[in-house]
């Protein structure tokens, strides 16, 4: 017999390769060089937006 849950269970999607990171003491994403990711046209139109999704997953009100 099945368990019920593995009829529905997913493998994790991977988070997606960014060319920039969060940076908690400025609390924004970051390139590689230290300035804001959203000063950045092209990683802009490359990613569609900077935000973070790490309050996402733990609050609905982000």
């Amino acid at each position: 017999m099945r368990p019920f849950a593995l009829t529905y269970a997913r493998r994790p999607i991977p988070e997606p390769e960014t060319s920039f990171a969060y940076d908690p003491e400025q609390q924004l994403n970051v390139l590689a060089d230290g300035t804001p990711a959203v000063r950045n046209h092209k990683v802009l139109l490359e990613a569609g937006s900077t935000t973070s999704t790490a309050g996402s997953k733990t609050h609905f009100d982000d």
